[in-house]
This record gives C-alpha cells, structure tokens and sequence, in this order.
C-alpha cells in the first residue's frame, strides 16, 4: 500500500500531525512527501515515527527544506533501526 502526496504543499503542522498516524499505522508499505514545504520540525517527528513503525518500506523527502538537524534526526533513526526507508535525493 502507498499513498502519495507529492506537490501538496503540507508544511509542517499537517507533517507533524501524518507523523503522528505513521507512528501507529501497520499498513501502509510507501509514503512520497517530496515537494511539501516540509522543514526541520516534519524530519524530526517523521524520524521519530520512523522509531515505531515497522511496515513502511520507503519515505521520500526529495524537494523539501529538511535541513542538517532534519537530516541527522533520519540518519540517525536509520543506524539505530537498520532500516534504509528514507530516500530525500530524489
């Protein structure tokens, strides 16, 4: 399953609140936020949700304002959980 939200300008409260459902969703496989206007705060409650959910396979975050903070908050979930779901290159 996947859902693709991409070009749907969601700035940060709705990331934050999407996180927030990550965190308890078993379903969904894919999730593409690329092009969201999404900052620092939506990388970090998305890696934070990353922490909890064991069924997403693949997070893109291309096109988005993440940030070094952003970043090192994913890369940092990724090393601690051994799971590559995050792809912001695209």
């Amino acid at each position: 399953h996947g859902l693709n939200l991409r070009f749907n300008e969601l700035g940060e409260g709705a990331a934050e609140a999407l996180a927030e459902a990550l965190r308890h969703n078993t379903t969904l496989e894919t999730l593409d936020l690329r092009s969201n206007e999404l900052g620092e705060g939506a990388a970090k409650a998305l890696a934070e949700a990353l922490r909890h959910n064991t069924t997403l396979q693949t997070l893109w975050l291309g096109d988005n304002e993440i940030g070094d903070v952003g970043a090192e908050a994913l890369k940092t979930v990724v090393a601690e959980t051994g799971r590559n779901v995050v792809d912001w290159l695209e």
